[in-house]
């Protein structure tokens, strides 16, 4: 009986590229992270005044009846949301060798970042 030929184009890799997807959602959310500070620097410094109600103007303005301001700001925070979950993810599944001790490190991490969206969205979507 010959032996699984395990080389060439039909070959069984298991786990390969996984990791891909991940490094590409990590780019495209650190590109709008980016994008959305440079936005944010520039509203400060067109700001005629550093104040309470400019402040809030920032992130609540309107293009027509769209909120703009809250859209961009809630896309750049769920962005760093996902980066951070990307990132600490990998961070548990390096180097906390206890299976049992790491899902419960990321299962904290998920409820961390949920907490934390609902907490923006609440504030963001309030003013």
């Amino acid at each position: 009986m010959a032996a699984a030929k395990n080389y060439g184009p039909k070959r069984l890799v298991v786990g390969a590229h996984y990791g891909v997807m991940d490094f590409i959602i990590q780019r495209i959310t650190a590109v709008i992270m980016a994008v959305y500070t440079l936005v944010l620097l520039v509203g400060i410094l067109l700001m005629p005044a550093f104040t309470y109600e400019h402040w809030v103007k920032l992130f609540n303005f309107y293009v027509g009846f769209i909120p703009v301001g809250q859209i961009l700001a809630s896309l750049a925070f769920f962005a760093l949301a996902w980066h951070a979950w990307i990132g600490v993810r990998d961070i548990w599944m390096d180097y906390v060798k206890p299976v049992g001790l790491r899902l419960l490190l990321q299962v904290l991490t998920i409820l961390w970042l949920i907490g934390t969206v609902i907490y923006f969205a609440q504030i963001l979507w309030s003013i």
